[in-house]
């Protein structure tokens, strides 16, 4: 019985894992509801590991409790507070990962990068699915976790508004660019640099978002 208990730990964690990520990638619908005993099918778990990944989950604001669970709208969050948030979590998260993150992280991200530089190759969402990966990274080598749950949060928020902003090639391409610039800094270990670049990266997107918006 203790062995079990034990083990518990690890399998919650790949459970919280696996429902944070079908969230965020909206494979499992804001506003749906999240049953126990089709999540332990689902996920091939027992009923403890799921619950207490869905309490992880209510603590980090992604689902909530009405008549049982439900995940969370994001709605009551505006564009602009979304990306203010992210400028804020991101943009000292780039500072201390250009002091702290290993060389090794930083080959990683470069990887990431070459892959998102052959968008003629890759479908949309898979560039879109490396921008998440490639911010995500760089955020996690800050090596602080609190900034990584919120970043998470404001991850989900943002794609919670289900924005209609479809990305320009030009928009892509100077986007791209920041990329490389924020890696050049984190490489470079200039953590002044690292940082402004990125909270110019994300205001450059906040912009391209309330245009659009304002176009609607």
């Amino acid at each position: 019985m203790t062995l079990h208990h034990h083990g518990t730990a690890p399998i919650t964690q790949d459970v919280h894992q696996q429902l944070r990520d079908r969230i965020l990638s909206h494979e499992v619908k804001p506003g749906e509801r999240l049953v126990e005993d089709d999540l332990c099918a689902l996920l091939s778990a027992g009923r403890t590991p799921v619950r207490e990944a869905l309490l992880r989950l209510q603590g980090e604001g992604l689902v909530s409790r009405s008549r049982g669970w439900v995940v969370g709208t994001g709605a009551p969050l505006a564009v602009r507070s979304i990306f203010e948030s992210r400028m804020a979590i991101e943009g000292y998260a780039t500072r201390l990962a250009a002091e702290r993150a290993p060389a090794e992280a930083l080959q990683e991200l470069r990887q990431i990068l070459a892959s998102m530089d052959a968008a003629e190759a890759v479908s949309r969402s898979e560039v879109n699915r490396l921008n998440q990966i490639f911010h995500r990274r760089v955020v996690a080598l800050s090596g602080n976790a609190y900034f990584v749950e919120q970043h998470e949060r404001t991850q989900f928020q943002y794609w919670s508004l289900r924005l209609p902003v479809i990305f320009a090639k030009d928009q892509l391409a100077h986007s791209a660019t920041e990329h490389h610039e924020i890696l050049a800094a984190l490489e470079q270990r200039d953590g002044d640099r690292a940082e402004a670049l990125t909270r110019e990266h994300i205001a450059t997107t906040m912009r391209i978002v309330a245009d659009a918006l304002d176009e609607r």
